[in-house]
């Protein structure tokens, strides 16, 4: 061979060579890689909140403290699906005792709003607008619980970049700003509403500049006062003031005697991993057992969503869904099996019933031993390894929760009453001072050294969205941001074939699965309408890396602290 070809030769031969590796790292179906880092990560659904979050842990706050700012500004850039007029609940881990500690911090009813009092206003289903739908606000005595417990800032360094961002504006999102248009008549029903979020009568588009110096005067009462403020002191006022403008019942001590309750996660196995989900009233009970129906078959083998890996999971789904429809509630007025849920020998039971031939339309509820849409999650692990798994809601996205603002404060009433019901032999009855049934579940899971806190936002897709992300890590070996981007199917309803589908998923596997019996409603690529939309941390810590992953099918993004740099150049 000459010299001339080897030359030519030579660079020919590594080209082919490196190709198919340059093709094979490139080549992927995830939408992004992880953020990877020693220092801190937050991820939420918006970039600018994330921000936030981060800078907080910069200047030396905790991942319980990060959390806080960042559901404060959440409420600040996405005021429809979430703010200090819900409800939150949080799974915490603790890095310096390696304990896990779960928080409730939803409201309840006011003591007047009673099944006799609806019906005798002429209804027999619950609303799920305005002030009869709207239960007492526990975000805000959920800060206070998780801050003084586990944080290290105050309250006016949290919500510092809150209040100034409501002063000075920020751009509006693209999803949100759908969401705001969406929402458009119900806000201009109500002139305090439209007061607040249609500035001079107009509706925010993406990238106008949106203030809300009002919820900066709520926040600075909470920076000074902290939950005092909102329960009995300037804020409270206005809250009395606005359900009495609407009729409602809610009384100064509804709010004054309402406080958190401290839980302890429940939790099952999936082939060896634990994962952690909170008690009831949440619906998280519901993803426990559909993990341990899903663990009684092959889906490893059967293949990432093929045919028979969709067909059990969304059978898995309806009989967890069942059992959950028909026991869970508040556990202080309702005795609920929780032990018998959480059983692999019920599991077995329910499994049993699923035809791997077709799909079933009508699954009633089992009886396990001891028988008896607007949201935000977010997550965040700082460099010591102190977790939190983060969720809070306003319930309704559409609508604006209640519809509701309350006047001069700059956040909406939930509609969180919306969740129980005016049926006698419901474990959700209404009744004074009790709590509904909810849809917002903050969950954690955990192998050896490798620990995750994770949520997918949503309503009723949130339990069948945790067994998705938990299957795609254990049976399928996805990292978190691979597990959050897969398409997914979503139930809406408890009974029915009827089942909602990423586009993505293939023709072929949805020609299948309809042959057999399920009815397949299209949506997009990445609905997150429809499927929700979530977020991830990730620690290991043998190597205490930690990593984060953001849901495409939002705003957001997952962000890490820096190292503390030096301003000035490095004399060499």
């Amino acid at each position: 061979m000459s010299l001339i070809t080897r030359i030519v030769v030579l660079p020919v031969l590594v080209a082919v060579l490196i190709a198919p590796l340059t093709a094979a790292a490139q080549d992927r179906s995830q939408s992004r890689s992880m953020v990877a880092s020693s220092q801190g990560v937050v991820a939420s659904e918006s970039v600018l909140a994330s921000q936030v979050g981060a800078r907080i842990l910069e200047q030396g706050g905790n991942a319980i403290d990060a959390a806080i700012a960042v559901n404060a500004m959440m409420g600040l850039v996405a005021p429809m699906n979430d703010g200090i007029g819900g409800d939150l609940f949080a799974i915490v881990y603790e890095a310096k005792t390696g304990k896990l500690y779960g928080l409730n911090a939803s409201g309840w009813a006011p003591k007047a709003l009673t099944a006799e009092y609806l019906r005798g206003k002429g209804l027999t289903r619950m609303p799920q607008r305005g002030i009869d739908a709207a239960t007492v606000p526990g975000a805000v005595k959920g800060w206070e619980a998780l801050r003084t417990r586990f944080g290290k800032l105050s309250f006016a360094q949290i919500l510092a970049p809150s209040i100034r961002y409501a002063e000075q504006g920020f751009p509006v999102g693209e999803v949100v700003s759908v969401y705001w248009k969406d929402s458009e008549d119900v806000l201009r029903a109500d002139p305090a509403t439209a007061k607040t979020f249609l500035p001079g009568g107009t509706l925010p588009k993406s990238g106008d500049v949106f203030r809300n110096p009002e919820l900066a005067w709520t926040y600075r009462q909470i920076a000074a006062q902290g939950a005092q403020a909102f329960y009995t002191g300037n804020v409270a006022a206005k809250l009395l003031a606005s359900s009495k403008a609407h009729g409602g019942t809610m009384t100064a001590a509804d709010l004054s005697e309402y406080e958190p309750e401290w839980v302890t996660p429940l939790s099952t196995t999936y082939h060896g991993w634990t994962v952690y989900e909170l008690p009831p009233n949440g619906q998280g009970i519901a993803a426990l057992e559909m993990l341990n129906i899903m663990e009684r078959f092959p889906l490893a083998k059967m293949g990432h969503n093929s045919v028979a890996a969709l067909h059990h999971m969304i059978e898995a789904k309806k009989l967890a869904y069942a059992d959950m429809q028909r026991y869970d509630g508040d556990p202080r007025f309702v005795k609920i099996p929780l032990a018998g849920l959480q059983s692999k020998s019920y599991a077995a039971q329910r499994a049993a019933l699923i035809d791997a031939r077709k799909a079933t339309c009508t699954i009633p509820a089992g009886e396990p031993d001891g028988t008896d849409n607007g949201t935000t999650y977010l997550s965040v692990v700082d460099r010591e390894g102190n977790m939190i798994s983060f969720i809070q809601s306003n319930y309704s996205t559409v609508g604006f929760g209640a519809g509701l603002a309350v006047a001069d404060a700059g956040f909406v009433w939930h509609n969180r009453g919306g969740g129980f019901s005016l049926d006698a032999n419901s474990p959700n009855l209404i009744a004074g001072r009790k709590r509904p049934l909810h849809t917002i579940i903050p969950a954690f899971m955990e192998k050896d050294e490798i620990k995750i806190a994770f949520g997918i936002m949503g309503g009723w897709n949130q339990a069948q969205a945790h067994a998705q992300f938990v299957s795609n890590i254990v049976d399928f070996g996805m990292n978190i941001q691979g597990a959050l981007d897969m398409p997914r199917f979503s139930k809406e309803t408890f009974p029915g074939c009827d089942v909602n589908f990423e586009s993505r998923i293939s023709q072929a596997v949805r020609d299948s699965l309809a042959a057999m019996g399920h009815q397949i409603v299209m949506r997009g690529d990445f609905s997150s309408t429809r499927m929700g939309a979530g977020q991830a941390v990730m620690r290991n810590f043998t190597t205490r890396v930690n990593f984060g992953a953001s849901d495409p099918r939002k705003d957001g993004s997952a962000i890490a602290e820096l190292l503390s740099l030096p301003l000035t150049p490095v004399r060499r």
